[in-house]
């Protein structure tokens, strides 16, 4: 979470923004957006320079050359934040506005990329030089203190904070999964090189970078020293659909910062025939939205089969069952009246995931979790697409802390189940001789069946109850009377004193 000087930094952004003229938070998101691009493709250029240097390999800067804009042919090195930062006011605004804006909006030669489309109807709208002076200053200022910082989260804890500033104005569902939450379930499902990852519902590109980044950290020579693998990543590894045009072209310069130069995102209403991807993908990494808009008759046919319902949360687990091939694996977020819904729709789609497929784990999360956005209590679900059954017994844990308060603040604290969860999960053999009466433990399948397929682990979950001995009644009602008569024995007291 965002506090202290770092939070006062970007609150006085915003503020900065609103003094010229622009209120409208997605706009200020927008632009906010953009200028951290910018900075950022320099700053990962200055740091690909250096790492080329220091192991001997070709690199060749974007900034490098006379770089072509409609008719001019200028210096790619005036386009770098570290140089024209430092410009007049007036300067750096025709340079921002006629050089810099229409270089990135370029940037791509793929114009079908994801960043290509996104960008093309980006518009630059900071309206003065001084304005844009101010926002520059804020934001190196801002830069200066998330790299000081030792928080490997700092960065998508902006992103988090700045989307905030959506959802407290009133856009339903425009909010982060907390970063945390997410390398959990990234480690948990532990991607391989060969994997085609899908988030049907992608927003910011959470989950996308999240597993780009630990693929980078635990299989970085797999990758990149083997050409199809690293073509795989850059280019067919990583997909992602949305309906917000904002949170797709964020998401979209959200990978490309993160290296990944061509990543499949597209404007896509996941759940209508628009969607037809079917066995595709072999790991989906998804919050999808629990509620919001959604129009009925565009729902695709083939999910309403699975379970008639107009509630997202089912149709999007139909929707993954659909997407992913024989043996992928999907973990995903879903509000706790998923595991326990007595609906025809809610019971048909559990019995989906845990008959004809392959129900791993669930994990109940404490509703704080995803706060102060909101309360609601969730689980994560881990599960594999067999097709044809597999689920011999569930592997269930009560998660009671997360390394943040639970309450609207979310201030850092010592609890944290996080660990255990991965290193538990990760020894699966170890967990079977737990006792219900533990933070987790399996279940059998037909203990579930049993139970209508509720998955909510209050289910299944024993309490143990510490017996507590009581004095025998005739002794509580002697100290009784004795209180009383010393209560008696004061008000006299105090009588005495009150008539003197």
């Amino acid at each position: 979470m965002i506090t202290g000087e770092l939070k006062n930094k970007i609150d006085g952004l915003w503020d900065i923004f609103a003094a010229g003229g622009l209120v409208n938070p997605l706009e200020v998101i927008e632009q906010i957006t953009y200028l951290m691009f910018i900075r950022d493709l320099d700053d990962v250029d200055n740091k690909r320079e250096k790492e080329s240097a220091m192991l001997g390999l070709p690199y060749k800067s974007i900034f490098a050359d006379d770089v072509k804009i409609g008719e001019r042919s200028i210096n790619g090195k005036q386009l770098k934040w570290s140089v024209f930062h430092d410009f007049p006011a007036g300067r750096m605004y025709t340079v921002m506005q006629e050089w810099v804006f229409p270089f990135i909006k370029d940037l791509h030669g793929d114009k079908n990329s994801a960043y290509s489309k996104y960008m093309d109807d980006a518009i630059f709208k900071l309206p003065t030089p001084l304005l844009l002076s101010k926002v520059v200053d804020s934001l190196d200022e801002i830069y200066e203190l998330m790299n000081a910082n030792q928080s490997i989260d700092v960065r998508g804890d902006v992103y988090e904070y700045l989307l905030n500033k959506i959802a407290s104005a009133g856009r339903n569902g425009q909010f982060r999964t907390p970063r945390h939450i997410i390398r959990m379930m990234v480690e948990m499902v532990d991607p391989k090189a060969d994997d085609v990852i899908c988030d049907p519902a992608c927003g910011t590109s959470g989950f996308l970078v999240s597993a780009a980044e630990y693929l980078k950290d635990n299989k970085k020579e797999e990758i990149f020293f083997n050409k199809e693998k690293k073509e795989h990543y850059m280019n067919t590894m990583f997909n992602g659909f949305d309906m917000d045009r904002t949170m797709l072209r964020i998401g979209a310069m959200n990978m490309m910062t993160h290296g990944i130069e061509n990543p499949f995102i597209e404007y896509r209403d996941s759940l209508s025939d628009q969607n037809e991807d079917s066995e595709k993908y072999s790991l989906i990494l998804a919050n999808p939205p629990f509620k919001g808009s959604l129009d009925a008759d565009a729902v695709s046919s083939d999910l309403l089969k699975v379970c008639k319902t107009k509630k997202t949360e089912l149709l999007f687990l139909a929707l993954f069952l659909r997407m992913l091939k024989v043996g992928g694996r999907c973990a995903c977020i879903v509000p706790d009246g998923v595991l326990f819904g007595s609906s025809k729709a809610h019971k048909a789609i559990r019995q989906a995931i845990v008959d004809e497929n392959r129900l791993e784990a669930v994990i109940s999360m404490p509703s704080g979790v995803f706060k102060p956005y909101a309360g609601v209590s969730t689980a994560i679900l881990v599960f594999t697409k067999t097709g044809h059954g597999g689920t011999d017994k569930v592997w269930f844990y009560d998660m009671k802390a997360d390394g943040f308060s639970l309450d609207d603040k979310r201030q850092p604290v010592q609890e944290n189940d996080i660990s255990d969860i991965v290193a538990r999960y990760g020894n699966l053999e170890t967990e079977a001789d737990r006792k219900r009466t533990e933070q987790s433990f399996f279940v059998p399948v037909q203990e579930i069946k049993d139970n209508d397929y509720d998955l909510s682990i209050n289910k299944y979950k024993e309490i143990e109850y510490v017996p507590v001995e009581y004095p025998p009644t005739s002794e509580i009602m002697a100290n009784i009377r004795r209180l009383e008569q010393e209560i008696k024995n004061e008000m006299d007291e105090l009588e005495k004193l009150l008539k003197v």
